[in-house]
């Protein structure tokens, strides 16, 4: 009997143990399969994340790329801080951002609002270039860290509208724009050559007509200052008086080198430039003269000349924000 007993203890003992093993056993499998579930929303997360960034980036590289305006160079028709699309495909997307541009369906044309690399852009390095863009493109242009000291955006692209083409000379005169178009003995002004329908929108002007003679006399001043000569109380006052207000630099450039060529005409870099801003920009063939529509408060080609056409990187296609705006742009 005693021998009985001891084996059905002995039983009971492997018994338990035995659920006891099989149980831990489950329980680890079930925790292995939980554990296995979250690594898998986790992997699953992480290729969604992918897959959505890499149709971003295919979409903004080679269809439409998000853009914000930076500046107030192109009001009326874009506004600071409006987020706009940029067509990238008519003129033909590079192959990787910054590089190999490829060709397109149409060439930029006279009127086409642009975007384009600025000229004056001082790259970081293409790997910095191209972490840029990506970064700017993922976020819809939410995300620049492409900044400057002040912690304002670098003017890296700039939008303008295109209005010189190859063949054509363009000139300005008191701050209004006059142009011989390819084949044309003429000078036609701005206004004019827009009532022909050959630019679509009207130019802001923020120095008025007025405002030229006081210009004149303070680059006049400034030339006398130059070269040591006696400059007038009411010279000076010029001076100080365009410190508070929008100023054609252009025009005041004009004036201030003309001066100097009549006090010393052995200054050759005063003649040359004078002699250039009455002359105008030639535009080669393949080339555009991008300018803003906001005229006094753009740099643009008039500072760093014109743009090959190769060097544009899209056309301005449709605004998405803010709401109140939306709507294709002209």
């Amino acid at each position: 009997m005693i021998e009985l007993k001891g084996m059905e203890r002995l039983y009971d003992a492997l018994q338990h143990y035995t659920e006891k093993y099989l149980s831990y056993r489950k329980r680890k499998k079930a925790e292995r399969i939980e554990r296995q579930k979250h690594v898998n929303q986790i992997v699953d997360w992480i290729k969604s994340f992918l897959w959505a960034a890499m149709v971003v980036l295919i979409i903004n590289q080679y269809l439409f790329q998000a853009y914000m305006i930076p500046s107030g160079s192109m009001m009326n028709t874009l506004l600071i801080k409006d987020r706009l699309f940029v067509n990238k495909f008519s003129y033909g997307p590079e192959l990787i951002p910054g590089m190999y541009k490829l060709p397109g369906i149409k060439s930029p044309k006279r009127g086409d609002i642009i975007i384009f690399e600025s000229p004056t852009y001082l790259s970081k390095g293409p790997l910095f270039d191209i972490t840029q863009r990506i970064l700017y493109m993922l976020t819809l242009s939410m995300v620049d860290i492409d900044k400057d000291s002040y912690g304002e955006p670098k003017a890296h692209f700039l939008i303008k509208r295109a209005v010189g083409s190859g063949g054509d000379r363009l000139r300005f005169r008191s701050g209004n724009m006059e142009i011989r178009p390819a084949g044309s003995p003429d000078w036609i002004k701005e206004a004019d050559f827009r009532q022909q329908g050959c630019i679509p929108a009207a130019v802001r002007r923020l120095v008025s007509e007025a405002d030229y003679q006081l210009i004149k006399q303070a680059g006049e001043a400034g030339a006398l200052y130059d070269h040591g000569m006696e400059v007038s109380s009411s010279d000076r006052a010029a001076i100080k008086k365009l410190d508070s207000t929008y100023v054609d630099n252009l025009a005041f450039a004009e004036y201030r080198n003309r001066m100097s060529h009549v006090i010393d005409p052995s200054d050759t870099l005063s003649r040359v430039a004078w002699r250039k801003s009455l002359e105008g920009w030639y535009i080669p063939e393949g080339y555009i003269f991008p300018l803003g529509d906001n005229r006094d408060n753009s740099r643009d080609a008039r500072y760093f000349g014109p743009v090959h056409k190769n060097k544009v990187l899209g056309q301005a296609f449709i605004i998405y924000w803010p709401f109140g705006r939306a709507g294709i742009v002209r």
